[in-house]
């Protein structure tokens, strides 16, 4: 069975934002060396500030896909795109250690990303192509290898301060693809993993 224009269409941006998303999610392990250099952090403090976004990331699973169980998975991952933009950007003026800690709640809802986009994709997929379809998604992770090329050329070229801009112009530039490819969520709102069993 091939799947639906709307299924491939919501799987390609699905995907991007993931891909982004995650990226973002993963600024702080490049960004956060110089960091810890210009705030002269100790190993404990430098150890909590590259770990917030990946604890709040795992608590913030939960509420983010009981709300794409309620309104769907377009509108919920759109509003986390777009919401999003303006604290990664804060980051680049950040100067207070307490100040990176509190953006980096933020950056744990991106990485919380996945908790959407899964069950938002998994309902344009029969039973039969949902592994394909999960598998696809779940290349978004190589948004840690795009961090990885991306951040340190910035850092080096024009600052850590850089990074975090060109994230959030991304990010904003990913919400308005998003918006255009993705399609209104088929179980919003309804009981069941799925309406396609």
């Amino acid at each position: 069975m091939i799947a639906s224009k709307a299924g491939v269409s919501v799987l390609v941006a699905s995907t991007l934002a993931f891909a982004v998303c995650f990226a973002v999610w993963m600024m702080f392990s490049i960004i956060g060396i110089p960091i810890r250099e210009t705030l002269k952090l100790n190993a404990t403090q430098f150890g909590l500030l590259a770990a917030t976004p990946v604890l709040t990331g795992a608590v913030l699973r939960l509420p983010l896909g009981v709300l794409t169980d309620r309104f769907g998975g377009r509108g919920v991952f759109l509003v986390l795109l777009a919401a999003s933009a303006a604290p990664v950007y804060l980051i680049a003026y950040a100067t207070e250690y307490w100040q990176f800690l509190s953006l980096g709640l933020v950056l744990g809802a991106v990485g919380a990303s996945f908790a959407v986009g899964t069950p938002y994709v998994a309902r344009f997929f029969a039973p039969n192509q949902r592994g394909f379809a999960m598998g696809v998604f779940g290349a978004g992770t190589s948004g840690a290898a795009i961090n990885m090329f991306a951040a340190p050329p910035l850092v080096a070229s024009f600052g850590w301060q850089m990074v975090p801009k060109v994230y959030a112009t991304a990010i904003l530039l990913t919400a308005g693809v998003f918006w255009l490819l993705a399609k209104p969520d088929p179980g919003a709102g309804k009981a069941g993993p799925s309406l396609k069993q």
